[in-house]
């Protein structure tokens, strides 16, 4: 009795799979030129730096703001300017992420933003770039590039809104911004690893 909806359901299911599975790769073309604003929900900074040369530390920022002006036809219009509380910061421990906004690390009263504005823009290809800027830190200002790649682009189906998203990497030396606690113990070598997305204003 109940054999034939399952098949028919089951089917359905699978069709709908394999439609998704035939969908386009992103890229950079098909992106509308605009102004987008960061979607902060969905926007992570991910760190991980050794501990002791035991394990792999991981934690995260949130909450960012910022804006990405993007023109898939003109790269070098591209700009990036993108700010992070240095007091969302989030670990495994509540007394390590108290620890880690205090004076010795952070010092988030003090330097309470993390800030990246970048200054040229490469395509390589269809999907991935290469985002050279200033990242200040701690009160300290660094050359950085980040590694980008195009994660998707396209209408979120429940507001209708214009959207994309990035993931990026780099690694920088947290002593060059003066955060030097535990160093060469608790590694100096950070690599981030970044989820943005952006909404189209």
């Amino acid at each position: 009795m109940f054999v034939r909806p399952f098949i028919t359901a089951s089917l359905f299911t699978l069709a709908f799979v394999a439609g998704l599975g035939q969908a386009q790769p992103p890229s950079t073309d098909g992106i509308e030129t605009g102004h987008y604003a960061i979607e902060p929900y969905h926007t992570q900074v991910v760190f991980s730096l050794s501990h002791f040369g035991f394990t792999e530390f991981t934690g995260l920022f949130s909450g960012a703001s910022g804006t990405l002006d993007f023109d898939p036809a003109a790269p070098k219009a591209d700009k990036l300017d993108i700010t992070v509380p240095v007091s969302s910061v989030l670990t495994t421990s509540t007394q390590l992420n108290e620890e880690l906004k205090g004076g010795q690390w952070f010092d988030a009263a003090q330097f309470p933003n993390a800030h990246f504005l970048s200054t040229d823009v490469k395509r390589f290809n269809a999907t991935d770039i290469g985002v050279s800027g200033t990242l200040t830190l701690h009160g300290v200002s660094k050359p950085v590039v980040l590694k980008a790649h195009l994660v998707g682009a396209g209408i979120n189906p429940l507001n209708k809104s214009k959207n994309i998203g990035f993931s990026a990497t780099t690694t920088i030396k947290r002593s060059d911004f003066g955060v030097n606690q535990y160093v060469p113990m608790v590694g100096d070598d950070v690599r981030l690893t970044i989820a943005a997305g952006f909404v189209q204003q």
